[in-house]
């Protein structure tokens, strides 16, 4: 078993623009299986998704490599990565002792809905003013996460107060625990953050939950309500997105935009697998994506020694299991505002 040789390169070339390709993950084996799992990014940053194996082209050393002969196929990248979704809901006194929480679960159950729609894990966790957050179901699938946020209705918090910034930083550890039990190589990770204040506990600074988020290598999206909640604070907690609205009538299509960037963001992946033709040396594969207006490029290495025939590219990749996975998108100095209105 044989992980690639040299650093992975994303190219620039010319006449190459409009598309971005950020290397995850390359792996290869005898009998010749290579593979790379990467993501596909507009050149604004928007995710793109729903590409065929038809749409990218292989070229080893310069030459293309003939599709039908290599059997170049996209592999479903559940054999070899896994996502994961924590929805963080405020259930302090200001939201418990509301009438807002009969909309807040149609809303949270509209987001994980969709979220357990693109075979993620989600789980669903609520915090008040207390030091822990509190597990409402525990990362699931196959609607698992969706009949576990009926029980947000009877929820009582210990603490009337709003622990939003030690929320933050619990829920990120919480999803550093739960990745850390996955038996698959890649494991990527999303934090969904909901409330309608700001943090009055003051158990964590805004400084230090600002650090950890930094530190982390997860997709942070926040939901704010209300008149109360600081935006600045809001766009610190989203800083892939934040979504603010004044009043409950919009919180579903809040859930629902910040539900749909996830899957879009899950989608971005592509594990592209083929049959090389080299038999021996080391060689430099390049993987093209072209769409009707744009394309890019990323490039790496591997080496062919011992390559021979009756190769199989649907089997699954030798990733390496546990390696830390950095983000494949760049961060912003702060979260952007996802601008939604309340469907009537």
């Amino acid at each position: 078993m044989r992980r690639a040789l040299a650093a992975i390169v994303v190219l620039g070339l010319a006449g190459c623009i409009g598309l971005r390709l950020t290397p995850v993950d390359t792996a290869y084996r005898t009998p010749s299986n290579v593979a790379v799992y990467f993501t596909v990014d507009a050149a604004n940053g928007d995710p793109v998704g729903g590409l065929t194996a038809e749409q990218f082209r292989i070229y080893e050393d310069g030459s293309l490599v003939s599709p039908t002969e290599s059997q170049q196929t996209i592999v479903n990248p559940e054999v070899a990565a896994e996502h994961y979704t924590l929805l963080l809901v405020d259930m302090s006194g200001s939201i418990s002792e509301s009438d807002q929480v009969p909309a807040l679960q149609a809303a949270a159950t509209e987001l994980v809905s969709q979220v357990e729609g693109s075979s993620q894990r989600v789980a669903v966790y609520a915090f008040d003013g207390a030091e822990d957050i509190h597990q409402i179901v525990g990362f699931t699938t196959e609607g698992g996460a969706a009949a576990g946020v009926a029980r947000l209705g009877s929820f009582h918090p210990q603490d009337p107060s709003t622990n939003l910034h030690g929320a933050v930083v619990a829920g990120l550890a919480t999803l550093d625990d739960a990745l850390s039990h996955s038996q698959v190589p890649l494991r990527f990770g999303t934090l969904v953050v909901f409330t309608d204040g700001t943090d009055h506990a003051a158990r964590v600074s805004r400084h230090d939950m600002g650090v950890a988020i930094d530190h982390s290598a997860y997709d942070v999206f926040a939901i704010g309500v209300g008149t109360e909640i600081d935006e600045g604070t809001l766009g610190d907690v989203g800083r892939d997105g934040y979504v603010l609205v004044e009043d409950s009538e919009a919180i579903t299509e809040a859930f629902r935009q910040v539900g749909q960037r996830i899957v879009q963001m899950t989608q971005r992946f592509y594990l592209l697998s083929y049959c090389s033709p080299a038999r021996a040396g080391e060689h430099r594969v390049t993987v093209e994506a072209v769409t009707h207006d744009a394309s890019g490029r990323l490039s790496y290495e591997f080496d062919a020694a011992g390559f021979g025939p009756n190769c199989d590219p649907s089997r699954p990749p030798p990733f390496a299991i546990g390696t830390d996975r950095a983000r494949t998108r760049p961060r912003a100095g702060r979260g952007s505002r996802i601008h939604v209105e309340a469907t009537h």
